[in-house]
This record gives structure tokens, C-alpha cells and sequence, in this order.
């Protein structure tokens, strides 16, 4: 009787351990979705960049990937180590992020002021220096925002701590999955609206836009510094 139960326990083990490593799979998937979905720094820039049609392939992987780095650092525990020190510097780290935006916003609000595009704007996609400054650029977005250390390492790090093992790497593939997904989408959907920016009012208006949530996300980093009384 023992031995004809032993592969029924066997089978339904494996079951079981196949929905926890599948639930840990979903739930790094729609946790990483739900946190970037909103559209900031990084996410306004990414969709400029399919607009424009220059180096997508290049921007989504760039973003998918620095996300995914920073959620296995998390996964494997970086976040623990790193809290205290978030917490200790945080002050600054929002506050130099804050200002950079508003410096970044500003310059947009600049380019729209003066109005001068080329329409299309994509005859610069030959120029070597190009890409590099748009990582470059993109690094800042992208690593000089507090937040991202909060929902990647922090965030989903913590959560990843009920899960061990395979379980715990299905979690950062599906948390990365996640991530690479949601900027293939705003990269690559954005060329195909780009035939309606043919304008420079077109432009103009795109400008301001991503003048207007680097101003927000400026003032949302400032609010929660304690030199405003949030802290």
C-alpha cells in the first residue's frame, strides 16, 4: 500500500511545487508591472526615442536589462544591505535627483520655446556619438532615480524573500520579463503614432509634456525629503 502511494505523493508533490514556482513566476510579473507602470523620467524618454525611431531596440533593451540587474541584486538580497543607507542618505539622493529632472524638464521647455526641429527628426541616426549620448543620458534617468532603487532592490527584493530556491529565480525572471516587456511596448508602439509628429507643433507639445512630469517628478522627489518637512 506504501509503495503504491509513494508515486501518487511523488506526482502530486511535484504538482504542487510546479503551481509555487509558476504563482512565483506571476507574481514577479505583475508586481514589476504594477510599479512602472505609471509614466515617468525614464518612461517619457523611451517613448521620445520610439517616436524619433533612433536606436529603440537599443533604448528597450538598455532599460530591460539595467532592471533586470537591479531586481536580481534585490532578489539576492542587496536591498537588505542597502535600506539603511537609503535611509540615512535619502535626503540627498532625492534632492540631487530632483534637481537634475528640473534641469532636464527645463531644457525641454527651452527646445519647444525655440521650436527648432527638423521634421522628421531621424537624420541623426548615422552620427556615432549619438547612441552614446543617449545611454549616457539614459544612465542618468535611469540610475540617478531613488526610486528605481526602491522598487527594484528594495521592493521587490523583500517580497522575493517568501520564495527560495528556483522559486526565488522564477521570481526575478518574471519580474524582469516584466519590465523588458513594458518598455518594448511604449519603445516600438510609439513608432507607430509617429507619422501623426511630422510637426514641430507636433513636437512642441511633446516637449512640454515631458517637461511637465519631469517638473512633477521633481517636486514628488522634494516633497518626500525631509527639508520640506516630510521626513
Amino acid at each position: 500500500m506504501l509503495q503504491t502511494d509513494l508515486p501518487v505523493q511523488i506526482q502530486c508533490n511535484a504538482h504542487i511545487n510546479g503551481v509555487i514556482v509558476l504563482s512565483a513566476f506571476f507574481s514577479g510579473f505583475f508586481i514589476s508591472l504594477s510599479l512602472i507602470l505609471a509614466i515617468g523620467p525614464q518612461n517619457s524618454f523611451v517613448i521620445r526615442q520610439g517616436l524619433l525611431g533612433q536606436y529603440v531596440l537599443a533604448v528597450v533593451l538598455f532599460c530591460g536589462i539595467s532592471d533586470a540587474v537591479l531586481i536580481c541584486l534585490g532578489v539576492l538580497g542587496l536591498g537588505t544591505v542597502m535600506a539603511p543607507v537609503f535611509t540615512q542618505y535619502s535626503d540627498w539622493m532625492f534632492g540631487l535627483s530632483a534637481l537634475w529632472l528640473a534641469i532636464y524638464g527645463a531644457g525641454r521647455v527651452r527646445a519647444a520655446y525655440r521650436g527648432d526641429y527638423r521634421v522628421p527628426a531621424v537624420t541623426d541616426n548615422q552620427n556615432p556619438g549619438t547612441l552614446r549620448a543617449i545611454f549616457a543620458l539614459l544612465a542618468v534617468l535611469t540610475f540617478a532615480n531613488p526610486h528605481v532603487y526602491l522598487d527594484t532592490v528594495i521592493l521587490l527584493g523583500a517580497v522575493s524573500i517568501g520564495y527560495v530556491g528556483l522559486e526565488k529565480l522564477v521570481f526575478a525572471v518574471g519580474a524582469s520579463l516584466a519590465s523588458l516587456s513594458f518598455f518594448a511596448i511604449i519603445g516600438f508602439g510609439a513608432k507607430q503614432v509617429s507619422p501623426f509628429m511630422r510637426t514641430p507643433k507636433a513636437w512642441q507639445i511633446l516637449d512640454l509634456l515631458t517637461a511637465l512630469v519631469m517638473f512633477i517628478f521633481a517636486g514628488i522627489l522634494l516633497a518626500q525629503t525631509s527639508w520640506l518637512g516630510a521626513g
